[in-house]
């Protein structure tokens, strides 16, 4: 019995030996790591000391510091900054839908600001800047060598002012300048509109406004159209929409999925991961549904486009979208400051991530651009006649004035589809899906 226990208490001592071997190495290097840390912050503390004390001009301490925290926040990736106290107040301002500027949404690459997407109804929009649009220079000084939000900070100014960008856009040979007005930015996050049969939303940003927009848009349109019944499906309009809250595509893609994972997150450490679940109810009724996006679509814009493909709840047309798959938390700091950390990855209910890669349609739909050839050839095509246009021709006397009626009822849908597909192409194909799984459904 001694001897077993002294077998024990050997096997033990043997155990915290080794323990002890393989943890000293390991502590060492912690402990080499902290001092290096230590070592690298007394060298920006020499640094900024030898800068307040022989820079040629006198510096603002304050400015000096947060340019270092926007620089260090700036190495991680695009997505991740500093705000200041009036950037954070602005952020605050623009997440309930209303604030001053142009009215884009940018980010950066190769060093010049890039269009992510124009905002619907903002003077961006309607001055023609488009998405993936490169921004080179704001009032003839460039942008290039700035960081993302000292570039933003030259685009801003008071409502009613002048600013003139230099756009670099795909297809164009030379830059070119485009001039805005600054003005408020009042954001409708949901325009909805019916369509001949099939009510459009068009989802133009996620903030606190989307859910109630999309909940109260929807019904107002299905009750207009006399009931569900009367609707043939549904268009998820998302092009152009660069993102906004998670919490919003949540609540989006919740309200036409029964059941089912609809985003999860996963951070650096796998305990920090989230899974986000859809409950019972589809305000759609089982409707077919079509999602648009494009290049300008972004963010929690793909997370819905997402779901609902993945759930083969809808069909997604257009292009290919702009892959932004990162979460981003906004802590406030001391000073009333805040900073934009990207903390996790999102991943949509099969399991891929979007990130750099970005949703793919499941019918590939170009927006073409419009020429002034085409429009020619268009006009010419609606002047020509036809064998009713030619002086004493017969009457057509097999039909009834009621069939007439209803031919011409008909004709006239036909000639608004017509217009639809010259003014916007991609959801006038969208809605000819919508039709064609109507006319091939149960009967």
């Amino acid at each position: 019995m001694k001897k077993f226990a002294m077998a024990a208490l050997g096997g033990t001592l043997a155990g915290i030996m080794a323990t002890t071997y393989v943890a000293g190495p390991l502590l060492a290097q912690e402990g080499a790591r902290e001092a290096n840390v230590y070592e690298q912050l007394d060298l920006f503390g020499d640094i900024f000391e030898r800068i307040r004390a022989q820079y040629v001009e006198d510096v603002d301490e304050k400015e000096l510091i947060e340019a270092a925290i926007s620089g260090m926040l700036a190495s991680l990736d695009p997505h991740s900054s500093y705000l200041s106290p009036d950037d954070a107040a602005s952020m605050r301002v623009q997440t309930r839908g209303e604030f001053g500027g142009l009215g884009i949404e940018v980010t950066q690459e190769e060093g010049f600001v890039k269009v992510v997407s124009p905002i619907d109804g903002t003077p961006a929009d309607e001055a023609g800047v488009e998405a993936g649009d490169f921004i080179t220079h704001v009032d003839g000084e460039s942008v290039l060598g700035l960081s993302l939000d000292e570039a933003v900070d030259l685009m801003r100014g008071p409502v009613g002012s002048e600013i003139v960008i230099t756009v670099v856009r795909e297809g164009e040979s030379e830059p070119f300048d485009v001039s805005i007005i600054r003005d408020t930015i009042k954001l409708t996050a949901v325009r909805s509109r019916t369509e001949g049969d099939t009510v459009v939303m068009r989802i133009t940003t996620f903030n606190d406004q989307t859910t109630p927009n999309l909940e109260s848009g929807l019904k107002k349109q299905i009750e207009e159209a006399g009931g569900i019944d009367n609707v043939n499906g549904i268009v998820l309009d998302l092009r152009n929409n660069p993102g906004g809250l998670l919490t919003q595509a949540i609540r989006v893609a919740d309200s036409f999925l029964e059941s089912g994972e609809i985003v999860s997150t996963r951070g650096r450490d796998p305990e920090d991961g989230e899974r986000f679940n859809a409950t019972s109810g589809d305000l759609a009724e089982g409707k077919p549904i079509v999602v648009l996006i494009n290049g300008g679509s972004a963010s929690a814009s793909e997370i819905v486009a997402g779901a609902l493909q993945d759930h083969r709840r809808a069909i997604v047309v257009g292009t290919k979208s702009f892959g932004k798959g990162s979460v981003q938390t906004v802590m406030p700091l001391k000073g009333d400051g805040a900073m934009r950390l990207t903390t996790a990855r999102y991943y949509t209910p099969s399991g891929r991530s979007i990130q750099a890669l970005g949703v793919s349609p499941d019918i590939v739909v170009e927006q073409p651009r419009r020429t002034a050839a085409a429009e020619e050839e268009e006009g010419s095509t609606r002047r020509s006649r036809s064998e009713a246009d030619l002086r004493g021709s017969l009457n057509n006397d097999s039909l009834s004035e009621d069939e007439i009626r209803q031919i011409e009822e008909e004709r006239e849908k036909a000639e608004k589809a017509a217009e639809l597909r010259e003014q916007d192409y991609q959801l006038a194909y969208a809605i000819d899906i919508l039709k064609g799984m109507v006319a091939l459904g149960p009967k």
